[in-house]
């Protein structure tokens, strides 16, 4: 019998893992957009997100600041283009993909990417973007299943009947 690696207890396959990442920060430089052959539009911004944390002599807060690329697609693309610029405070939800790839001087690299699906902007409107700032964006709404009122909810698979 084939069927999926890993079933719940009713017999539905169950995901196999979970890819998301969530990041307030500032954006460290202006917004770059593009489109690809295919006409569909692209942004890429990078992402500066702080935390602090002890250590040094005494314990003393020492401030870190990692850098995220983040890239947008479609209407999320367009809208980030237009209303993002440097420095702005943004969260951003998406996920990661590692792309890997030869350079020009033959080096194999490995870059991290943050695949936005949500953006939320968090800055006062700069001076220079629209007016019309909307306040969240998400790309690509989740499509839900029409429910049928004779669907027997006994046999729904997100109806686990969880304790809690």
């Amino acid at each position: 019998m084939s069927g999926p690696a890993w079933t719940g207890a009713r017999g539905y396959a169950m995901s196999r893992g979970l890819n998301r990442i969530e990041l307030i920060g500032n954006v460290g430089r202006d917004p770059e957009m593009r489109y690809t052959p295919a006409g569909a539009p692209v942004t890429e911004f990078s992402l500066a997100v702080n935390s602090m944390r002890r250590g040094g002599e005494g314990g003393q807060l020492i401030e870190e600041t990692d850098w995220f690329r983040v890239i947008c697609w479609n209407r999320l693309a367009e809208i980030a283009d237009q209303y993002i610029r440097k420095g702005t405070k943004v969260y951003v939800a998406g996920r990661l993909r590692v792309r890997r790839y030869t350079g020009n001087d033959g080096v194999e690299r490995t870059v991290v990417e943050v695949i936005a699906r949500e953006l939320l902007l968090l800055s006062p409107r700069a001076p220079d973007v629209p007016a019309a700032v909307p306040p969240g964006i998400v790309d690509e709404e989740p499509v839900l299943p029409d429910v049928n009122a004779d669907f027997p909810l006994d046999d729904d698979p997100w109806n686990d009947q969880v304790p809690f």
